[in-house]
């Protein structure tokens, strides 16, 4: 790409953005003015960060109504501060009702996972997501399409990190503290555009392995 053509495509930002606001404004003079008051989402969106997958745009909602973390293949990973800061303060100063982990189907970093190709520092976080796998080895490996294969990873990869969220301190304080909230494993469908309900939604760490559970 040459030098005119990456200054095009910078401006195209700025102007994109300002054709944004002028169209927000024409539908609601006080948009802005509403917006900056405050945000009360009730919901917490942990997306892929990949760039066909908009938490807003997908679920058809306005800014302020979802809180967005979004990170490669969707992980909740345990050791990662940024996305515990963004669960807790979701959580405790938002009062968010509902937690979605959103997966996708042709996931880049699920089928970066599924190889043993060499990428660099990434490696060291699709390794969470081979530990999805080896947790499930059996059922993938009787897959031999690698096609529902990948497919299959990534609806396990979001089951999985609903299970990771539900043992998280921070959404069990929540649940200790009677707080509505509840926590769901989706994936969206690239190729049509619809969103697939894993039908692992959970409200409350009942059904827990006991050495997860934390006491309050």
């Amino acid at each position: 790409m040459s030098e005119d053509n990456l200054k095009q495509l910078y401006q195209s930002l700025l102007n994109g953005n300002k054709k944004w606001v002028a169209d927000r404004l024409e539908e609601n003079p006080d948009f802005f003015k509403e917006l900056a008051n405050s945000q009360n989402p009730p919901v917490l969106w942990i997306g892929c960060a990949d760039s066909r997958v908009p938490a807003n745009e997908i679920t058809n909602t306005r800014p302020g109504e979802v809180f967005v973390h979004r990170n490669i293949a969707n992980m909740v990973v345990h050791t990662d501060i940024n996305m515990l800061s963004v669960l807790d303060y979701a959580l405790t100063v938002l009062s968010v009702k509902h937690v979605i982990v959103c997966g996708h189907y042709n996931c880049g970093g699920i089928n970066a996972a599924l190889g043993n190709k060499h990428f660099g520092l990434i490696d060291n976080w699709l390794r969470n997501i081979k530990d999805v796998y080896r947790l499930h080895e059996e059922e993938l490996e009787a897959l031999t399409d690698p096609l529902l294969r990948a497919n299959r990873l990534v609806e396990l990869n979001v089951i999985e990190q609903v299970y990771n969220l539900s043992k998280t301190s921070a959404v069990q304080n929540a649940w200790d503290s009677q707080k509505p909230l509840m926590i769901h494993g989706w994936v969206y469908d690239v190729a049509n555009g619809l969103i697939k309900d894993l039908m692992v939604s959970k409200h409350n760490n009942t059904k827990m392995a006991d050495i997860y559970r934390f006491d309050f």
